[in-house]
């Protein structure tokens, strides 16, 4: 049951036939961990706290430099140097205190994932840096733990929904195998423009919403955004026969 405070709060997402009463009171028990509190992050973090969702792991092992402010909307001049996982959630249980905020103030490695995916009901990838991709699309395939993966630099971003509970569902690997040339850039490499990691992290915030109130997601399916011509554009993809990390053959 929702408190009436909580009817209130929410009332425009309950009004929703697709959300309603059940589907608020999924978000206020669903639990997600999310990869990374930077420009993806930041925003997502904001949007699923405000959205209802009760239980938050944001995880991140890098400190707050200047040069992050322009995009990491959470965070203001104060906070540089601090833990960027400890400063986001101390902002998100002040503007959020009936979400239950818990940072992971390191890098995850796979004893973290092993501890922290069998305790949620999806992941978010809002890292930057491809071995992070690797690592927890290999986790959440092995937990059976949906993944949304967020992507961006320059005025360009994708997402992907991966979710290992479809034995149909391609994953992260099957578009990006580790045995060929990974794709090495990031906004520190080539920089990025702050509002086209809002639109990505709006989309992952939508899928994780979607997913978690029991509406359909599309899985196998690469959002491509090209921010400068304003266009988006959908490519399918397929489970690999031989990835070795999500085909049940390969284990």
């Amino acid at each position: 049951m929702l408190s009436n405070q909580e009817q209130l709060r929410y009332s425009r997402q309950i009004m929703l036939d697709k959300v309603g009463n059940e589907g608020q009171v999924a978000l206020r028990n669903a639990k997600v961990l999310i990869l990374g509190v930077g420009g993806l992050g930041n925003p997502a973090s904001l949007y699923l706290a405000a959205a209802g969702v009760g239980t938050l792991y944001i995880a991140d092992g890098d400190n707050i430099e200047l040069s992050n402010l322009p995009r990491q909307i959470l965070f203001s001049e104060d906070n540089i140097n601090e833990n960027k996982a400890d400063a986001a959630a101390e902002k998100l249980q002040q503007q959020f205190p009936d979400v239950t905020v818990e940072a992971v103030d390191e890098m995850l490695d796979k004893e973290l994932c092993d501890y922290y995916l069998p305790q949620v009901d999806l992941v978010l990838d809002c890292s930057d840096n491809i071995q992070t991709r690797y690592l927890i699309n290999q986790a959440c395939v092995e937990h059976k733990v949906p993944l949304i993966v967020g992507a961006a630099t320059g005025f360009d971003g994708q997402q992907l929904t991966v979710d290992p509970r479809d034995e149909t569902s391609a994953c992260y690997h099957c578009l990006f195998p580790a045995s060929e040339k990974a794709p090495a850039n990031n906004c520190q490499t080539i920089g990025i423009i702050g509002p086209v990691l809002a639109m990505i992290a709006g989309m992952q915030s939508l899928q994780a919403i979607k997913l978690l109130t029991g509406n359909p997601v599309q899985i196998n399916q690469l959002n491509l955004l090209d921010g400068l011509a304003n266009k988006w554009q959908q490519f399918t993809m397929k489970k690999q026969i031989n990835c070795p990390v999500c085909n049940s053959n390969s284990h």
